[in-house]
């Protein structure tokens, strides 16, 4: 089955008529979907409720979970993508009608309290007084996060054969010393290089690679063993610790079941 590709505007930051402070919705992927760059004129809150997709900003690529999302403050460009079998949801806050939880895109865990609080507000009969209480839960309960599936990619010549083999295959074992000895430049270089472009060393930005790509095949319900092969760890053991420290949660957080 074919992709799909949909075309959105680029809209400045603005109030917008909404029927309420928070709108939800949420949509079925049957195909794998990909939006152009865009922009909304109000903030988005971007979560899943099964399934994996992305938002782009930049170099900068979130991976977005039932576990994990993403805070898109409203006139922020961004493109995206949704692998078919995906059910994203997503809540629209109305701009001015509170006051953005971080300027820039930021990671927010969707706890179980807050998924609870925004799927009430779903709810087609829910008296005034009761969403306006809702809302205000949610916007009590809303922050950024450490935790987030965020992969910052390098653009230099130099780095850009690394990044491209990483991204193909997560799995491949070459160490620093074995790229720059392909490369023909120091370990140093590369170190540099990538403190520079990523904001973090060569060692975690992999780790960073990794972990996206096993939160997808964990999404797909792959047994945790055969994810850890697949992406480069020798067991399931170093599996998990590498990538609790790089999201904050264990591998079996993103399973399905």
């Amino acid at each position: 089955m074919s992709g799909e590709t949909r075309t959105l505007p680029a809209l400045e930051a603005g109030p917008v008529e909404m029927p309420h402070a928070i709108l939800n919705w949420s949509e079925d992927f049957t195909r794998d979907t990909v939006w152009n760059e865009h922009s909304h004129p109000f903030h988005e809150l971007l979560w899943n409720e099964r399934g994996t997709s992305t938002a782009v900003v930049g170099p900068r690529v979130w991976t977005i979970t039932p576990a994990l999302g993403v805070w898109m403050p409203a006139g922020t460009l961004h493109s995206g993508s949704a692998a078919a079998g995906t059910r994203c949801r997503a809540g629209f806050f109305g701009f001015g009608t509170m006051a953005p939880i971080s300027p820039t895109p930021a990671g927010v865990e969707i706890t179980p309290l807050l998924r609870l609080l925004l799927e009430r507000l779903g709810g087609t009969a829910l008296p005034a007084a009761s969403r306006a209480l809702t809302e205000a839960m949610v916007l009590d309960v809303l922050a950024p996060s450490s935790r987030e599936l965020l992969v910052q990619m390098p653009a230099s010549d130099l780095l850009r054969p690394i990044a491209e083999a990483v991204r193909a295959a997560p799995g491949d074992r070459r160490t620093l010393a074995d790229w720059a000895s392909r490369l023909g430049v120091s370990p140093r270089t590369i170190t540099r290089a990538f403190n520079a472009e990523t904001g973090t060393s060569y060692a975690r930005w992999v780790a960073a690679v990794r972990a996206r790509h096993a939160v997808e095949l964990l999404g797909r319900g792959w047994e945790i063993d055969a994810v850890a092969e697949e992406v480069g760890y020798r067991s399931a053991s170093a599996f998990g610790a590498a990538f609790r420290r790089t999201t904050g949660l264990t591998p079996g957080a993103f399973r399905a079941h």
